[in-house]
């Protein structure tokens, strides 16, 4: 087993895909629409959808523009080589950062959260794995 992917419910889709891609640098792998439900889906990953890793799917709901997130959910994590640079990039797309790069308290391990469009939380974890030109690098 492995995990395939994680829905988020967004309040306007193009903009939540702006995000992803022009600010994270994912890349949009494949949308659908679905009228009889009403709802629209955007697929979004890193290395043009390498089945390795996790996707993102973007749920817009024809109509709704908001959702609570409730106390329940917490972040999505991402893997960079770089903390520091990867907020400095965040930042100058127009990315919300609101936890500068930084160590872990008590720890070696650099991480930083930034929010998406929704306000979903993601957390940027500095790892040496990391390969070089995929997203935030």
């Amino acid at each position: 087993m492995r995990v395939l992917h994680t829905m988020l419910r967004v309040g306007d889709l193009q903009r939540s895909i702006d995000f992803y891609t022009q600010v994270l640098g994912m890349q949009l792998l494949r949308t659908s629409e679905n009228p009889e439900y009403q709802y629209s889906l955007a697929f979004l990953g890193f290395e043009g959808g390498n089945p390795a890793q996790a996707e993102i799917e973007l749920t817009y709901n024809w109509g709704t523009d908001h959702y609570d997130h409730g106390n329940a959910y917490g972040h999505i994590a991402i893997g960079v080589s770089d903390a520091y640079a990867a907020c400095e990039k965040i930042r100058a797309a127009g990315g919300n950062v609101t936890r500068e790069a930084g160590p872990v308290k008590g720890g070696s391990t650099v991480i930083a959260f930034v929010t998406d469009p929704d306000g979903y939380k993601i957390e940027l974890i500095q790892r040496a794995d990391v390969a070089a030109g995929v997203g935030l690098r």
